[in-house]
């Protein structure tokens, strides 16, 4: 089986293993926030993965550094999200800094993956 450039990115292998572990949290969330909270997490999960696959696919390294940039930003996004969840007793603790973490993690990876593609 073929394997696609950013499917080697270990910055993507996390996202997608953080997308996947918001989706076991949120599904443990109060009903009435399934097309809330739950639903703007999951997609912002998504986002950074695809984001990242998609940035892959572009032709000039300003672009690619582009999507990297929004998956940076959705991140971010994310960490609001977490942090909100938290707020109103929808995850434990533990579940936020292990998130958190995570997302730190990721955030460390994307800058330095957005300054590879600007400075090549």
């Amino acid at each position: 089986m073929y394997i696609f450039s950013f499917e080697k990115l270990k910055v993507w292998q996390d996202a997608i293993q953080l997308s996947k572990e918001v989706y076991k949290i949120t599904s443990t969330f109060p009903n009435d926030e399934k097309f809330g909270l739950v639903s703007q997490m999951r997609r912002a999960t998504n986002s950074i993965a695809a984001n990242l696959a998609e940035g892959t696919s572009r032709n000039t390294n300003k672009d690619k550094a582009h999507f990297t940039t929004i998956a940076y930003s959705t991140t971010m996004e994310v960490l609001n999200h977490i942090i909100l969840s938290k707020e109103l007793e929808f995850i434990s603790e533990e579940n936020y800094l292990e998130l958190r973490e995570k997302i730190y993690k990721i955030s460390n990876m994307l800058n330095a993956l957005r300054k590879a593609q600007l400075n090549n």
